[in-house]
């Protein structure tokens, strides 16, 4: 099979295309789309750079396949704060009058019926090479460990030294991110929060939650810290930083 990386710049139709492969692929995480930073500025930054926001089309139809998203930003790889997604951001959307030096890369989306192909994998090297033609420094990632839902009670310091049976990180978006030539930075503790009313919380995951205290939800990387008294839910959702050179 053929396919080329192209931009949501390209077209209209790609743009649209893109929206859509996104919008299907993290239909189940929903809930991640209620970051204040996500709410304010996501939208806003994805029409500001369409040309870092890439297709990966197979020839022979002309769809996109899977679609990345990145950002430009100004911002130190060596040294990245313990907020991760949210930050890229907020920090893209305000930018402080700081030169742009390096690609914030916020999500890549692949359709079940593509993954397990190295498909992702193409993206991150779409971002670097994008990161490269630009003249930056390199891209920075707060990547979300695939697995770590399963695990929800377990502190991020500790499962990113996991490894399997072979040596390797047992995570396998971990492993991914390693095998294209991506370097842990540390961990973004405080890369994604929401906080939201209990009800919210309830609908995600299906049933009440009658008590204050941490609760789980499907696809959570962390437990819900849910606090009656005040109504609300609030979820911090821990990332790992990479960093790319260009």
């Amino acid at each position: 099979m053929g396919y080329v990386l192209k931009t949501r710049a390209d077209s209209d139709a790609l743009r649209r295309a893109a929206m859509a492969i996104e919008q299907a692929a993290w239909s189940s995480l929903g809930f991640l789309n209620y970051t204040r930073a996500h709410f304010e500025y996501y939208q806003g930054l994805l029409d500001a750079y369409p040309e870092c926001q890439l297709c990966l089309v197979d020839e022979a139809t002309g769809y996109p396949i899977a679609v990345g998203n990145c950002v430009p930003l100004a911002c130190d790889l060596a040294n990245l704060p313990p907020e991760g997604w949210d930050w890229i951001v907020e920090t893209a959307a305000s930018n402080n009058g700081k030169p742009r030096n390096a690609l914030g890369a916020l999500a890549i989306s692949v359709p079940h019926i593509h993954r397990g192909k190295g498909i992702a994998r193409q993206l991150i090297h779409g971002f670097r090479e994008l990161a490269a033609k630009r003249g930056l420094d390199g891209v920075i990632a707060p990547v979300r460990p695939s697995e770590k839902w399963r695990h929800p009670y377990i502190a991020i310091e500790d499962y990113v030294g996991w490894t399997d049976e072979k040596g390797r990180a047992y995570d396998p978006w971990l492993r991914s991110h390693l095998s294209a030539g991506g370097s842990i930075v540390g961990p973004a503790a405080r890369s994604m929060v929401v906080e939201e009313p209990v009800g919210f919380w309830e609908m995600w995951a299906g049933r009440d939650f009658p008590e204050t205290g941490d609760y789980t939800v499907d696809g959570a990387l962390a437990p819900v810290a849910i606090d009656i008294a005040r109504g609300v839910g609030r979820y911090v959702e821990p990332n790992i930083w990479f960093a790319y050179a260009a």
